[in-house]
């Protein structure tokens, strides 16, 4: 039973390099073999299909980055420090290449040609992400830390789209910096200046 375990937890994590590296259509369970270092009616086994597979790995990826920023709420109590921490999440898995994308983000980009399946489990990731982010903009928003100048979600949903795009310039430039210069400047503009009296906001913007 552990070994079967460990064999799928190879795949999965083989599985999600290949989809980095390559998109949806760009690996084959022969080149998971390969990788692994087992036959293909062993990833069948497991996985039946190509899509059970990637379904697999995005549900459990998203129930990753769910306890993940759960356990960061422990962690730190502060907004912005949460904000801060997760984009240095990503800005270090890029700068040394362990996870140069996320692999919800690359998918998105694919969803026209996914099966359904994955594309419910894909957009279910993008919603728990978003909620997140809306309710720690929320929370800095009160304490004065952060500037809104739309509702939380709308931001959310700016700053989200802002670190899966940095993501992308980083690549497209081949210069993880570029990571870390774009969210920078978005950051730049949400920390609220000394003095920053939320009262003076649209009523609108605390719920």
């Amino acid at each position: 039973m552990a070994n079967s375990s460990t064999t799928s937890d190879d795949i999965l994590t083989c599985a999600r390099s290949l989809i980095v590296a390559g998109g949806y259509n760009g690996f084959s369970y022969a080149d998971i073999a390969e990788v692994v270092g087992i036959r293909k009616a062993s990833i069948h086994h497991h996985f039946p299909s190509k899509a059970d597979l990637v379904r697999t790995l995005v549900a459990r990826y998203r129930e990753d980055a769910k306890a993940a920023l759960a356990d960061l709420a422990l962690q730190v109590s502060d907004p912005l420090e949460q904000l801060r921490r997760y984009v240095g999440y990503w800005e270090a898995c890029i700068a040394d290449a362990t996870a140069p994308f996320c692999v919800c983000a690359l998918l998105a980009s694919q969803l026209p040609v996914l099966p359904e399946e994955i594309a419910l489990e894909v957009r279910a990731h993008f919603r728990a992400l978003s909620n997140w982010l809306a309710t720690v903009m929320e929370s800095g928003a009160r304490t004065g830390e952060i500037r809104l100048t739309r509702s939380p979600h709308v931001e959310a949903d700016a700053f989200m789209a802002t670190v899966h795009g940095a993501m992308l310039s980083a690549r497209a430039y081949g210069d993880p910096k570029i990571f870390g210069v774009v969210i920078g400047a978005h950051m730049a503009r949400m920390i609220a200046p000394p003095g920053h009296d939320t009262k003076k906001r649209p009523r609108e913007f605390l719920p």
